[in-house]
């Protein structure tokens, strides 16, 4: 016959059982209201995705180094830079002056040369102090296998140094995800013109 009655072992393991369940209890319904919170903000993010750069033809990254000529000419019937903004009349630098650009790209000095491409943006006078030009341009290039692809650089020139640094912050085409930094240095100056050849060693990361 069995005995309706608990032992004592039994009334003392019953209540600790019924605690443990409680609090289990809570935490399922704790850990369930969370996940769903989770899961609305995930929904929020629907519009993100990660990518497989395989996919997206994307193979090892590899880094190029392309020299280049970039002729600023002002003078002539055909100027590939017109000055767009004057600068300040009280400015020794040419500060605020705003220039546009499409300046041939070529791969020897002289202007004959081989046409690579053109350089196509902005220049500004953006400092009081010195001729520092903030460049913003287009590295277009029209040859080979990089016909349509482009290089973009910002970054500051201040064009009396002998060597100017500016970053490479993307591109197009083959140089998607591009980047690096270009190094500009004077080939060529004429203070009666303003014209001016520069010599770009560009160094890029890209796929």
């Amino acid at each position: 016959m069995i005995s309706k009655t608990c032992s004592p072992t039994m009334a003392r393991i019953l209540p600790i059982t019924n605690t443990q369940l409680i609090i289990f209890s809570l935490l399922l319904s704790s850990f369930a209201t969370i996940s769903v919170s989770a899961a609305k903000v995930d929904g929020d993010d629907d519009f993100v995705r990660t990518m497989d750069r395989k996919l997206m033809g994307l193979k090892k990254e590899k880094i190029s180094h392309f020299r280049l000529y970039w002729h600023d000419i002002y003078s002539g019937h055909n100027p590939s830079v017109i000055p767009i903004i004057p600068p300040s009349n009280t400015s020794k630098t040419g500060f605020g002056s705003v220039s546009m650009i499409d300046d041939p790209l070529t791969e020897g000095p002289e202007l004959s040369s081989k046409l690579l491409g053109r350089a196509q943006g902005f220049y500004a006078q953006a400092s009081q102090q010195e001729v520092g030009l903030l460049m913003a341009m287009n590295f277009a290039f029209t040859q080979g296998k990089y016909n349509g692809s482009t290089i973009t650089i910002l970054g500051r020139n201040p064009v009396f140094n002998k060597v100017r640094e500016m970053p490479v912050i993307g591109g197009s085409g083959l140089f998607r995800f591009a980047r690096g930094y270009a190094q500009a240095s004077t080939h060529k100056f004429t203070p009666a013109t303003g014209d001016a050849i520069v010599e770009y060693n560009i160094y890029v990361l890209h796929y």
